[in-house]
């Protein structure tokens, strides 16, 4: 059982086993199915082979691309025997578009404990009350468009998530004036210290700026119906980019579900080419902001840009970056085995939340 309080985090308590729920986990563990999204891989040197019996050693010429590729599985192969905690960002998961959904809920987290997580650790986190309120105060527009979870039958709703998570086994937390994404950030840092590594489960284009060789997302796709991995293979097959310059690059091109408006509503012509160009070179929006004010880092119109609109540029970066400063402190019991003798409730959630009463529920 966890525990009920940490500073000044709300954390809902877990349910114990409930008889009458199990289900066979080894009938479950045959049914699992991880989807991976495709990424082109381009591995360069040669692996030694056996022709007739022999071993053939590599060329001297290819020797060093050898020792870094055997290198290189070493540490895949020891990366893999580490444990994953998850983090399931539930908020996201609550929407049908912009419009608050409880069979949107049940469906994905039905599809997640069969598809992605048996028993691995799983902590839930949830947004705080007020949590967007300083990004609101930069940006008026910063998440306008959806409605809340916050009161009424809204509400009531909103708590029927967080009981079907307790019986699930699961942590949930929910620190007053942060937003989720600022939690899992803070706690994402405390995992990754103690040797694991870490899964955010979430459709949230934020957290690819946590993106690492131990930090991946897997992301409900629902086209496909089904939950993709998304890592750092797949992040620099799409940008070939790397990650750290993830926050620079939306800052430039904005971030629609969100209200976060892009450098292209001002200037149509400055686009995602453009943008990837100049941070491969600089590095960071912050680098190139300085850059451009004591010299030329582009074509005339880049220029004007980056020196006209250098704050607006600046505001988007401070309301897109996840903050590491929320009031929580990891649980070792989060870090345990889930217990999954209840997870059929996720399937029969599934049918039962979709009844449940919310006005303008949108499945």
């Amino acid at each position: 059982m966890f525990e009920t309080a940490v500073v000044s985090a709300q954390v809902i308590t877990t349910a114990p086993c409930l008889a009458t729920l199990r289900i066979n986990q080894s009938s479950k563990t045959n049914t699992l199915k991880l989807w991976k999204l495709s990424a082109t891989t381009d591995l360069s040197g040669t692996l030694n082979q056996i022709v007739g019996g022999q071993l053939m050693q590599p060329s001297n010429n290819n020797s060093q691309n050898h020792r870094e590729l055997m290198e290189s599985e070493v540490v895949t192969k020891e990366r893999s025997r580490r444990r994953r905690v998850f983090f399931l960002d539930v908020n996201p998961l609550c929407y049908n578009g912009s419009t608050p959904s409880l069979h949107s809920f049940a469906h994905w987290v039905s599809l997640f404990f069969s598809q992605v997580s048996l028993a691995d650790p799983v902590i839930a986190v949830i947004d705080g009350e007020r949590g967007n309120e300083y990004r609101r105060q930069l940006l008026p527009s910063y998440k306008a468009q959806r409605s809340k979870f916050s009161k009424g039958p809204v509400w009531r709703s909103h708590r029927a998530v967080i009981d079907v998570l307790q019986k699930l086994n699961v942590p949930v937390v929910k620190v007053e004036g942060h937003e989720a994404d600022d939690v899992v950030a803070t706690l994402v840092d405390e995992v990754l210290q103690r040797g694991y590594r870490v899964v955010i489960a979430s459709p949230d284009k934020d957290f690819k700026q946590l993106i690492s060789e131990d930090v991946q997302i897997v992301m409900p796709m629902p086209k496909y119906d089904h939950w993709s991995f998304y890592t750092l293979k797949h992040y620099k097959a799409q940008y070939d980019c790397d990650p750290s310059s993830d926050l620079s690059l939306r800052s430039i091109m904005g971030d629609e579900v969100d209200g976060v408006p892009g450098i292209q509503h001002l200037v149509p012509g400055f686009g995602l080419k453009t943008t990837l160009k100049l941070l491969r070179k600089h590095g960071s929006l912050e680098n190139l902001l300085n850059a451009a004010a004591v010299r030329t880092v582009g074509k005339q119109y880049v220029q004007d840009t980056l020196t006209k609109h250098a704050d607006y540029l600046r505001r988007n970066y401070e309301v897109l970056s996840l903050k590491r400063d929320a009031d929580v402190r990891l649980k070792e019991d989060w870090l345990s085995e889930r217990e999954t003798c209840n997870d059929s409730v996720a399937d029969v959630s599934k049918d039962a939340l979709k009844f449940y009463p919310l006005v303008g529920d949108g499945k």
